[in-house]
């Protein structure tokens, strides 16, 4: 598994993460339509151009969150966060 690969997985696993915890409704919406895209990315055959176009659809995602109203939300936003820079760093 490439690092690229490993910092896919990353990404959708802290989005995924936020599934079951009750968050605002604003942040839920936006963290679903995160979490879809990043899962495809992370689960697709997709070129690394590709893949990081992606990345920056749901880099502008959690761009919008302010807060999702659970401390745990927040700190898996700020984590898949950290994980989309390192991506679109590279």
């Amino acid at each position: 598994m490439s690092d690229l690969d490993e910092l896919l997985a990353s990404l959708h696993d802290h989005l995924a993460a936020t599934e079951e915890l009750p968050l605002e409704e604003s942040a839920n919406r936006l963290l679903g339509e995160a979490e879809a895209i990043a899962g495809d990315t992370a689960q697709g055959a997709l070129t690394e151009d590709v893949a990081r176009e992606r990345v920056e659809n749901v880099a502008e995602l959690l761009a919008e969150i302010d807060g999702t109203g659970h401390e745990e939300g927040d700190q898996h936003v700020a984590a898949a966060r950290r994980a989309a820079d390192r991506i679109l760093d590279q």
